[in-house]
């Protein structure tokens, strides 16, 4: 019996091995055996990408991969989704009139539709958005998405600003899959005008939808960046999610600008 048990053990880690040299190949075969480490110098970095049609996974850095951060302002994208679910907003071309109130970015001192206002990454506007959703509401979507950790502790229009609200590379990589795929708790029409609002270039072989985002905690002498969304090319469709900490100068536009060169590198785009 301890022969057999022996056997067995032996067998399946004979089995697991070559599971594991045939992933490896056929990571090398779709061009995926890349050092990713070498476009996040100076950064820590994450890097999640997901092949819709081969249903196949590849990431940087696993353990930050599943490490929690704010997601600022990629929240912008559930935020546009319940914002419009809701009725708060009527459809891409919802305005909000600035309140004269001067903000640190030019772009944000102007009237704002959802539709410039995602593109300009407008804080005031979607704080406004949450304020007129409620917290109540807010909370039940934020549930049924099953987004990070679902907290929303930190203050209705702010709980996402480097707040009580966190997600993963992996949960971002996730509930992006779901959007894509029309399998979140919205309608069609909702998730359409989404779709649109993200989509930052349209080229002959590929269409690209995203959200950056970025913040800081000074007292604790960190800065982080995102980039979320998905490519489709070539029939296929990918979706990623990328993040950078530093101690400084970590941000949406670098964890952009790293996300294409990985994509670049991998012929996606």
């Amino acid at each position: 019996m301890n022969k057999l048990i022996i056997i067995s053990v032996l067998f399946l880690a004979l089995l697991g091995g070559c599971n594991k040299k045939e992933n490896q190949e056929q990571q090398k075969q779709k061009g995926y055996e890349t050092d990713f480490g070498i476009f996040f110098e100076g950064y820590s970095g994450a890097f999640v990408l997901y092949d819709v049609n081969n249903r196949y996974y590849i990431r940087h850095n696993e353990e930050q991969c599943n490490k929690r951060l704010s997601p600022c302002s990629t929240f912008k994208i559930p935020n546009s989704l319940i914002a419009l679910e809701t009725g708060v907003a009527t459809d891409e071309n919802f305005l909000l009139k600035w309140d004269s109130i001067k903000q640190p970015i030019d772009s944000w001192n102007r009237d704002h539709t959802l539709k410039t206002a995602i593109a300009n990454s407008v804080v005031w506007y979607y704080r406004e958005l949450a304020r007129r959703i409620g917290n109540d509401k807010m909370n039940d979507y934020i549930q049924k998405m099953n987004y990070g950790n679902m907290d929303i502790s930190g203050g209705v229009d702010k709980f996402w600003l480097m707040n009580s609200l966190t997600i993963s590379a992996n949960e971002q990589a996730e509930f992006l899959i779901k959007l894509l795929m029309n399998k979140l708790p919205f309608s069609e029409r909702t998730i359409n005008i989404v779709k649109d609002i993200m989509t930052l270039e349209k080229t002959d072989s590929y269409v690209l939808m995203g959200k950056t985002g970025s913040g800081e905690k000074k007292d604790e002498k960190y800065s982080q960046g995102w980039f979320v969304g998905f490519i489709t090319h070539n029939n296929n469709a990918f979706v990623f999610a990328t993040n950078i900490i530093a101690p400084e100068k970590a941000n949406g536009p670098k964890a952009k600008e790293i996300t294409y060169n990985i994509l670049k590198s991998l012929k996606i785009m």
